[in-house]
């Protein structure tokens, strides 16, 4: 749960981060991932689908190096679909409590594009690190790293109750930079197993990250670039964060 303090207007609708959740959650149940479909059978035969789902809409890095250019759309489309319900659901909680803030902070077109780039560059870099594998790589993990990246520079002193498992689940508070800082050292140190299983997309998850911070940064200093030549910047409209 992400709590601002002295929030005391509003964020508008995050209209960006909704019809990413929708668009992520149709295209799951819809497909052969969620096993709700009956158009792709039962047993065998829903297994065979699902695995040509993922090949076909997923990102194959061999093939994405060796077969024909229209493989390089296969980084935007596996943004879209998800392996499993607890890949999916991991995701959209992600998105739904870091993507209203990011949104409202960035705008919806920047952070649209910021989620789009840097989930395609994502899961690009991760099919270059690992350009002779054959394994799928699907979800929107990349991207929403992306977020979070973004969200740390925008907002790192925003307040992060987080529930700690190896201390009986008991809700703490933490400042967002201590636990996003935490999260990315997690997964830094987890790309030492990607050599070994490239179809965990550590690595992605890193790229996103740093893609993400660096883009919001981008955006952030155009943006008090163009200020600073009219009227004094000062907080952006619906957010009730000071300014970082």
């Amino acid at each position: 749960m992400i709590r601002k303090a002295g929030h005391s207007r509003r964020t508008g609708t995050p209209w960006v981060s909704w019809t990413i959740l929708g668009i992520c959650g149709a295209v799951f149940l819809a497909g052969p991932a969620s096993g709700l479909n009956p158009l792709y059978g039962t047993g065998t035969g829903l297994l065979s689908a699902q695995s040509a789902h993922f090949e076909r809409w997923g990102v194959v890095p061999q093939e994405l190096w060796h077969s024909s250019p229209l493989a390089l759309t296969t980084p935007l489309t596996a943004l879209f679909v998800h392996g499993n319900w607890l890949h999916l659901l991991g995701n959209m909680l992600f998105l739904f409590v870091f993507g209203a803030m990011t949104e409202a902070r960035m705008g919806r077109a920047d952070f649209a594009l910021c989620y789009l780039v840097t989930g395609y560059l994502a899961l690009l870099g991760y099919a270059a690190v690992h350009a002779d594998s054959g394994r799928t790589l699907v979800g929107a993990s990349g991207a929403i790293s992306g977020v979070l990246g973004a969200f740390l520079h925008l907002f790192p002193r925003a307040r992060v109750t987080s529930l700690f498992p190896f201390l009986f689940f008991l809700p703490l508070r933490f400042p967002a930079w201590a636990v996003l800082l935490f999260w990315f050292v997690l997964q830094w140190l987890a790309t030492g197993t990607d050599a070994g299983r490239p179809g965990v997309a550590y690595l992605a998850h890193v790229l996103g990250f740093c893609l993400g911070f660096g883009y919001a940064w981008v955006t952030r200093t155009r943006a008090a670039t163009v200020s600073s030549r009219g009227t004094p910047p000062g907080p952006p409209a619906g957010t009730g964060d000071k300014p970082t």
